[in-house]
């Protein structure tokens, strides 16, 4: 074994050495010119390359500044001591094995949050930290999509001088309506939010805006690995992740292009991968996180989102709209969002909680005819889509709240779950607490305090209040719409979150959906490809990318349960919950139907996960790098 060290100190984080500082956009091991791009096993359109996709005009502001092939560039330089902001890299049998003091795993608002806090405090306290982020996207902001009206009170608090630093937030929140939809009328409703000093934003734009101030620290951020695997010391204690292997084909053989994965440590391992984390999940069952706190089952919603370009006339920047009722019926809890932004640009998109009943529902097929009622048509009409996406989100609040620390790190942001419901934001809430397990990181390394603290400054923090005063609106819809508005109407206006109960969630997602011979199957109209569409035409737009020679990343515990339960009892929901055309039913050798997993489509948006009625399907990481490619989401 050989062992040297390199120097991670802000000091030597130059323009001219710092390896990060590649802005050439250049993946050539992740997506080698024979990558296949097919989409389903029906003829459709291959995703266009990330480098001539028309909507990467709107990249020359907002680049992408990391490659991630710099993991392996490195350059050594050796010291003398780890405690002043140096890692150590060490080579047994081919796999390479490096430490961090601290490391985070996913570069989304709260990780890259921590990683900022922890350097900040490393200037206030004159010493240095090692920081490593590692990101599973192509690119920093690549994965991230939200609504999204940006909160900036953690931001304040964060980098204080951000609206001198040219940040991407730029269109302040102007009027905000609320719509009560019938298939024809939009019935105008006091709005319950309250969005004077919010911002209307990408919120992609702005990850990757805040990688740039992570990296103008000395923080090493490393896009396109994926985490696959936690490690484990003798005693139980997490002591970093193992990035998956490169080049391993569908038939499980090394192809010529294998690189093994890297070991990557830290003393302190922050999990912040985002609503239903792969990892994240798995601390939170073995060391029984929610238990530990008698939290409730999260809860979850699906989000889809278009961003479109409309007419100058009909553009209004500032303007947000939510609303209720159709397309959905009155017992499938979920709404829709309008946001106008800037260049023209609106944020259409359509939340559906996936507690919904009728596996004849598909999310997909209702967005498409969200966009031809008459209040959102006369919007888009004359516009064009510039890009889709879609995402899961938490809807479980405060009661599902887990003990978010662990022997040898913590979890923060969405993969612990802090999205306020009633105001549909969850951006600050996931820095703030970043932030937060940040500090408790630094104090845990350099002043010999514990994790602990992370958990004490929480409950401490106005991100607890905030969920604390939330936490019976989304529960109360479980009741139906018109006694859920009731409830969260008495909530919001008159007694402001202090009742003195808390009300619980019902069954868990994917115990809610009832046998296909309980409901009626729902007839969807043909898309026009005007103002709807059809699955290989939105991904197209996703710039969703994945090598098709890999195994798939979507495994199925069971591979009987598909033709044995799913399709014979809840009508196949896999086909239809998915907003990506991931699974359909092909005819086998002997004309019987047989699922088959398209995981090139994969949008990562963690449905199937969450959503299968026997929790069959488990998402794992694909190759680093593969999936979307949003750029103004």
């Amino acid at each position: 074994m050989h062992r040297f060290l390199l120097k991670l100190s802000s000091s030597s984080s130059s323009s001219s050495t710092n390896p990060l500082r590649n802005s050439k956009n250049q993946l050539p091991r992740l997506l080698s010119s024979t990558t296949s791009n097919h989409f389903t096993a029906s003829e459709s359109p291959p995703p266009p390359s990330r480098t001539s996709h028309p909507t990467n005009r709107f990249l020359t502001r907002f680049g992408y500044p990391y490659s991630d092939d710099s993991f392996r560039k490195s350059r050594p330089f050796s010291s003398k001591s780890r405690a002043l902001g140096v890692r150590c890299i060490s080579s047994e049998a081919g796999r390479e094995s490096i430490e961090y003091d601290v490391l985070i795993i996913g570069a989304g608002p709260a990780g890259l949050s921590a990683a900022i806090r922890l350097k900040q405090l490393c200037q206030e306290k004159n010493t240095d930290l090692s920081v490593c982020v590692v990101e599973k996207g192509a690119e920093v902001g690549g994965h991230i999509i939200s609504g999204n009206v940006f909160e900036p009170l953690a931001l304040d608090e964060l980098l204080p001088h951000w609206r001198q630093e040219q940040a991407p937030i730029e269109i302040p929140a102007s009027s905000d309506k609320f719509w009560f939809l019938t298939k024809n009328r939009a019935i105008s409703l006091p709005s319950p939010f309250d969005n004077k000093g919010n911002y209307v934003i990408s919120l992609s734009q702005l990850v990757r805006w805040l990688g740039g101030k992570a990296e103008e620290l000395g923080i090493e951020i490393y896009p396109g690995f994926s985490a696959s695997e936690v490690l484990y010391d003798a005693s139980d204690k997490v002591v970093g992740i193992a990035t998956k292997d490169m080049g391993i084909s569908k038939s499980g053989s090394k192809k010529e292009t294998f690189q093994p994965g890297v070991d990557i440590k830290g003393r302190v391992t922050l999990f912040a991968e985002g609503c239903r984390g792969s990892l994240s999940e798995k601390i939170i069952k073995k060391y029984k996180l929610r238990e530990e706190v008698n939290a409730q089952h999260q809860t979850y919603a699906l989000g889809i989102k278009e961003v479109w370009e409309i007419d100058e006339s009909k553009h209004n920047p500032g303007e947000v709209i939510h609303t209720l009722g159709w397309p959905l019926d009155p017992k499938t809890y979920g709404g829709s969002f309008l946001y106008h932004m800037n260049d023209r640009q609106v944020a259409l998109g359509l939340v559906v909680a996936l507690n919904y009943k009728n596996p004849f529902l598909n999310p997909y097929e209702e967005f498409q005819k969200l966009k031809h009622h008459p209040a959102i048509k006369r919007i888009l009409e004359g516009g064009t889509v510039l890009q889709y996406g879609a995402r899961t989100l938490n809807e479980g609040g405060f009661q599902s709240i887990p003990y978010p620390i662990f022997p040898g790190g913590a979890i923060i942001g969405c993969s612990a779950g802090f999205l306020n419901v009633p105001k549909i934001k969850g951006t600050h809430t996931a820095m703030k607490s970043g932030m937060l397990a940040a500090e408790a990181a630094f104090g845990a390394l350099h002043e010999g305090l514990n994790m602990n603290t992370y958990w004490d400054n929480l409950r401490d923090s106005w991100v607890w209040k905030e969920l604390y005063a939330a936490r019976n609106y989304r529960p109360a819809f479980e009741y139906g719409l018109i006694p859920g508005l009731a409830v969260s109407a008495m909530e919001h206006y008159v007694l402001k979150g202090k009742v003195p109960f808390t009300l619980k969630h019902g069954k868990a997602d994917h115990e809610a959906t009832d046998l296909a011979r309980k409901c009626n199957p729902i007839e969807y109209p043909k898309p026009d490809a005007v103002l709807s569409f059809d699955v290989p035409t939105s991904l197209y737009r996703s710039n969703t990318n994945h090598d098709h020679d890999q195994p798939s990343h979507l495994r199925l515990k069971d591979p009987k349960i598909p033709e044995k339960v799913n399709l014979p009892e809840y009508a196949a929901p896999e086909t239809r919950y998915c907003p990506a055309r991931v699974y359909e039913y092909v005819e086998d050798e002997e004309g019987k139907p047989k699922l088959q997993i398209n995981a090139q489509n994969c949008l990562h948006c963690k449905a199937c996960d969450i959503k299968d009625p026997k929790q069959n399907i488990e998402w794992t990481v694909p190759e680093g790098g593969g999936g979307p490619a949003y750029s103004l989401m």
